[in-house]
């Protein structure tokens, strides 16, 4: 069986498997085709992937040729002429891009959308989000160092003392315990909020603050993810928020709730609050962010203070993203895929019956059918 290999729109840094990754393709009977350059960004040249094994095509080449196509955005609106019956896996934010799933559905494709892999144990080694947030985290941390105007680190020197940043963190998810971690290798003294009592322990074990609002609506099923709180706790929280806000020389948040628009944690009057010069690095730009200034990629300056909107940390760090993102995908394949090398789409399978959103002709995802037929 053929997989394909498909380049990323300009804006994409990353791509679903490096060279490296083609023997571990070969040892499951696998062959790869590639779209000529679609490794260039992620600096995996086509000689790389030659060398590798596998063989360089044009785009048309691949999607003919492919039974499981490989592409991280969504297909482009020609390609679909040539994608009946295939096998799409991809990073698509399903409910998000929905109508691009139902033309995919009318194609007749068997699409699975990763950022839809239910967040079980077993399913950590093929979460895409998980992997790709470590980064954003990580990232996150490097851009506010690098826009704020002052040290991280305290310092004390002959000419005088510098007191180490302060920094706030909302959400300790995958992104938000990596921010904790590179900041506190950075010297900063870090709090951080989150609605789950249960990472207390977690933050606390990387030498940070758990600042704790009480009468948090249970989150220990949302995946990682924020689920919406009472209105009693809403103003709670706010209050928490905003005194941590005041306090903060950079904030950093994280809160998404999957197929909505992300809650605003800080307000316009908050950012007014906060000192000239501070930075909040917004995680969660995409679906709307966290505050009510974000743009997503764009960095606007309010009152002093720097609001970074940033979706596409991940793909500033193009080769180790694509190579853990590839690691995922690969692990994924293995479900799918018999021994023997052909295609077996087992909807026994938790973790393949919670990541397929559309097969023959059919939206098999609730959540998406319902955004597509309203």
């Amino acid at each position: 069986m053929t997989i394909g290999l498909l380049k990323e729109p300009t804006f994409e840094t990353r791509v679903s498997l490096l060279p490296e990754h083609v023997a571990i393709l070969k040892k499951m009977q696998l062959d790869l085709i590639v779209e000529s350059g679609a490794g260039e960004q992620s600096f995996a040249t086509n000689d790389k992937y030659t060398e590798a094994g596998a063989t360089i095509a044009s785009r048309n080449e691949v999607l003919e040729k492919s039974t499981v196509v490989l592409s991280i955005n969504p297909l482009e609106a020609s390609d679909h002429s040539l994608v009946k019956g295939k096998v799409l896996i991809g990073f698509y934010q399903a409910l998000f891009n929905f109508q691009a799933i139902n033309t995919w559905n009318q194609h007749q494709c068997t699409v699975f959308s990763m950022d839809m892999l239910p967040r079980t144990t077993r399913a950590q080694s093929m979460d895409v989000l998980s992997s790709q947030a470590n980064i954003a985290g990580y990232k996150a941390v490097l851009l506010a160092a690098n826009l704020y105007p002052k040290y991280f680190p305290m310092f004390m020197t002959a000419a005088g003392s510098i007191a180490p940043a302060k920094m706030l963190i909302l959400g300790a998810g995958v992104a938000g315990l990596q921010a904790i971690a590179t900041g506190k290798r950075l010297g900063a003294v870090i709090e951080v909020f989150d609605t789950r009592p249960a990472v207390k322990e977690e933050v606390m074990s990387l030498g940070a603050k758990f600042v704790e609002v009480e009468g948090a609506a249970d989150a220990s099923k949302a995946g990682g993810y924020a689920v919406e709180q009472t209105e009693e706790f809403l103003q709670r929280q706010k209050a928490k928020i905003a005194e941590s806000v005041a306090k903060a020389d950079i904030v950093i948040t994280t809160a998404q709730i999957p197929g909505r628009k992300a809650p605003v944690l800080i307000t316009k009057e908050m950012i007014a609050q906060m000192k000239n010069g501070s930075v909040i690095i917004d995680l969660a730009a995409v679906t709307g962010g966290n505050t009510e200034c974000t743009k997503n990629d764009e960095t606007v300056v309010v009152n002093g203070v720097s609001i970074v909107g940033n979706s596409k940390l991940p793909g500033s760090m193009p080769s180790d993203a694509s190579k853990l993102y590839g690691k995922n995908i690969l692990n994924f394949l293995q479900l799918i895929v018999t021994k023997e090398g052909s295609l077996h789409v087992n909807f026994e399978d938790d973790l393949v019956l919670g990541t397929c959103v559309a097969h023959e002709g059919k939206i098999t995802n609730e959540r998406v059918a319902g955004l597509i037929n309203n």
